[in-house]
């Protein structure tokens, strides 16, 4: 009786279910595929040993599972916001609005106090997973590098800085579709670009090194190398990074950033082969005993890192992210899908029976309209839209890499893959159908082959 008197709520929650059902299929695809896989593939078998493989055997199993779970208590809590989770927040925030002075008709406060609670809520919820991967699964596997004071830090500071700067752009979100009119869309598309320039502005420069360590790569080869190599494609690099990662994990990456002719190279220190940073006498010193230390405690996977002729190939594949403009084609996808977004979201943000298919009698409120459209009544169109960026960004994985061969660099970064895929115990092999839908980047394997290729490939 109750899914008749609501199709909207009944459409949503089978269809949530259905993608719940859908990607525990696709899961269990690949952990069979893991499970199965006894040894090392043949394209791989000279590079990786019998031991390394059973390690990153073991710690995508321990992922698998650990994501199982996960995946399990976030459909719930999706199906409780379904069932009444939305009104009971937002009436909750209108009781504490009402505790501080302001009345029920100041939406704006309302909004504000609804995101605190519910990013409280979120980080609340989420820590105990949190704690369980870092100190349980990333520990065991010898990836963490965190102590739980640092943690703790660490995800304080995360709520300090981030929630007002939500509670700030969701308020004038808010604000702008109700002052736009009948064409708000364009005000809150225009918007949304505005705020995603700002932040890939000040984040890196203002955000990112309240939580980790920056400092310019210093003079040496590595630099020199890094330097040529951008001179030589007409990179307008203006800085280079370290970032002191190996506090937080030992993981390896590295990335571009930066608008026109300010272009950033950061290196994690994790991706370095031991070496190629100087060290002070006390930082030899901590890391002595820390080394001994794990050998006395327990046996722990060490990386390797990369050497300069490897790391200019990564940094190779990167700028051949910049080259084909890839940063800039995602960023037109994305302004295009908020355009249309925002444009639809207008069709239904004043229906009634949207708002009160999810349990708001007499309530309209604009970030929850915007909850339901864009979180649940878009799902369908969300689900197409991920798995077409997923495609577009393995198709953009394949040239960055075949880039890096044109300047000469297979070699050297086929290398470095097997050493990133070592260190980071990746999984050279994945399920093509699972690998479809979840996999930006290609399989180890997969890249490996595309990199032998000896024909020209023009994309």
């Amino acid at each position: 009786m109750f899914f008749a008197m609501n199709p909207i709520l009944s459409g949503t929650f089978a269809f949530s279910w259905l993608v719940y059902v859908w990607d525990c299929y696709l899961a269990r695809r690949q952990r069979n595929l893991i499970r199965s896989s006894a040894h090392p593939p043949k394209e791989v078998r000279s590079l990786i040993d019998e031991a390394t493989f059973a390690k990153s055997r073991l710690y995508q199993l321990d992922k698998s599972n650990f994501a199982f779970y996960h995946g399990v208590y976030s459909q719930m809590i999706a199906t409780a916001f379904i069932f009444g989770g939305l009104p009971v927040s937002w009436y909750l925030a209108m009781i504490v609005t009402e505790s501080i002075g302001y009345t029920f008709d100041d939406e704006f406060i309302i909004t504000g106090i609804w995101v605190v609670i519910f990013s409280l809520f979120n980080f609340i919820t989420e820590l105990p997973w949190g704690i369980y991967s870092t100190f349980v699964i990333e520990e065991h596997h010898g990836f963490n590098k965190q102590t739980p004071a640092f943690f703790a830090k660490d995800k304080i500071k995360n709520l300090v800085v981030w929630i007002p700067i939500v509670v700030l752009i969701t308020v004038l979100l808010v604000y702008i579709i109700q002052w736009g009119g009948d064409y708000f869309f364009i005000y809150v598309w225009a918007f949304v670009f505005a705020v995603t320039l700002i932040l890939a502005t000040v984040y890196p420069n203002y955000i990112a090194p309240l939580f980790d360590k920056f400092t310019l790569l210093p003079e040496g080869e590595l630099r020199t190398a890094i330097e040529d190599l951008a001179s030589g494609l007409k990179f307008p690099l203006t800085k280079l990074y370290v970032v002191e990662g190996s506090k937080r994990s030992a993981h390896s990456n590295a990335y571009l950033y930066g608008f026109f002719n300010n272009k950033r190279i950061v290196l994690f220190d994790t991706l370095l082969e031991d070496g190629l940073m100087p060290k002070d006498e006390e930082e030899e010193k901590k890391e002595e005993i820390k080394e001994k230390e794990e050998k006395e405690s327990k046996e722990v996977h060490k990386k390797v890192g990369c050497n300069i002729e490897e790391i200019l190939a990564v940094l190779s594949h990167e700028l051949g992210h910049w080259k084909f403009s890839h940063v800039l084609k995602n960023l037109v996808l994305m302004q295009a899908h908020t355009l249309l977004s925002f444009f639809a979201f207008g069709m239904l943000i004043n229906k009634t029976e949207v708002y009160v298919a999810f349990g708001f009698e007499g309530l309209k409120p604009t970030i929850i309209g915007l909850i339901i459209v864009f979180q649940f009544l878009f799902q369908p169109y969300n689900e197409i839209l991920s798995f077409v960026i997923t495609q577009l960004t393995r198709r953009f994985e394949f040239q960055a890499d075949s880039f890096a061969k044109e300047l000469k660099q297979a070699n050297a970064l086929k290398s470095a893959l097997m050493k990133l895929y070592k260190d980071n115990l990746g999984f050279p092999i994945a399920d093509p159908l699972y690998a479809a839908f979840n996999h930006s980047h290609p399989s180890l394997v997969e890249r490996l082959r595309a990199l032998e290729d000896t024909r020209t490939k023009k994309d």
